[in-house]
């Protein structure tokens, strides 16, 4: 393995236990495919290693940091690769190369960000290897296309993306779910939670770095213990507060602002402006990371003129089961 840079290449000596539980299962895995450094970005350009093409969009960034297994997947040299999402690194790459990607519920206390799953062609085979029944009924949904995070407005939301969220909300509105728009939850101080967290994480990592991990673990060596426990708690702070803004069970959002960006888009700015740059692409997902709550990101809507890429929605849980999830999703597809 090399997590994403030559200089971070070593022959494992022991299986990880998710991989394990597949093996013992009778699943065949052929090889490993490429992540951005240390998982660390939500582009894939490995460190001295080519970067990894979108097969969608030639030239264009297969999104991260579980770009190596879309891009199999959406070339269809597997039928699923796993992924891991600690940010949105399986719902960005699936919503990149026009796939399903379903980061599931996981118990984020103490700032865990990170839980395992797949990236898939279809929501069955989704719900199959997660054992999950989708269930059908009524739901409140809550629309938000404005911008979560980051410094970007509403103009930063390309034309076709925010159509194909409100196509979407029409649908689910005359199938019988109630629908009804709501605003961001929060302001800046509680995202800067996610980041001073990444930061902390980043603190420990050794050796030579990119630019941008090498920034990240800058910051983090800067902050304080108090700081970084502080960070914590308000990083605790969301889940409550979403719930108590929004009184719905579902999210609805784009998945990406706008399409997949050319690769090198990020890398060549400075780092601070990556990270930034990285933010305004993907403005939502990172919610979900930080309650623990199921997100689900589906192919949906017309494609963009201009480019033929298919936008993607995405459906994140504030008051309800993965099953309720793909149950909107498969009324989404119907």
């Amino acid at each position: 393995v090399s997590y994403g840079s030559v200089s971070r290449r070593e022959i494992p000596d022991a299986t990880d236990p998710f991989p394990e539980v597949l093996l013992n299962q009778g699943a065949l895995i052929p090889g490993k495919t490429q992540t951005p450094e240390l998982g660390m970005s939500a582009y894939t350009e490995p460190v001295g290693m080519p970067a990894v093409d979108n097969p969608r969009l030639p030239g264009h960034t297969p999104g991260g940091s579980s770009g190596g297994a879309a891009a199999a997947v959406a070339r269809g040299v597997v039928r699923v690769a796993h992924a891991s999402d600690g940010g949105g690194s399986i719902r960005i790459p699936a919503a990149s190369t026009g796939l399903v990607g379903f980061k599931p519920p996981h118990l984020s206390h103490g700032a865990k960000l990170t839980v395992q799953g797949f990236l898939v062609p279809t929501l069955a085979d989704a719900a199959f290897l997660h054992n999950i029944t989708p269930c059908h009924r009524a739901l409140r949904v809550g629309v938000l296309v404005e911008p979560l995070h980051g410094d970007g407005g509403p103009e930063s939301v390309a034309p076709h993306v925010v159509a194909a969220v409100r196509t979407a909300a029409d649908k689910l509105s005359d199938l019988g779910h109630s629908v009804v728009e709501v605003r961001p939850a929060y302001g800046p101080e509680l995202f800067s939670a996610f980041q001073d967290v990444l930061c902390g994480m980043a603190r420990r990592i050794d050796g030579p770095a990119s630019p941008l991990v090498d920034w990240l673990r800058s910051r983090g060596m800067l902050l304080s213990a108090a700081q970084r426990a502080d960070a914590v708690r308000r990083f605790h702070k969301v889940g409550p507060v979403v719930r108590a803004a929004w009184d719905i069970d579902v999210l609805l959002t784009p998945t990406l602002a706008f399409d997949p960006p050319a690769q090198g888009f990020f890398s060549v700015l400075p780092p601070s402006e990556d990270f930034e740059a990285q933010t305004r692409w993907t403005p939502w997902a990172t919610l979900f990371n930080m309650t623990g709550g199921a997100a689900l990101s589906i192919p949906f809507g017309a494609a963009n003129p201009h480019t033929g890429w298919q936008p993607s929605v995405h459906l994140g849980g504030i008051r309800c089961t993965p099953a309720d999830l793909f149950g909107l999703a498969e009324d989404l597809k119907q």
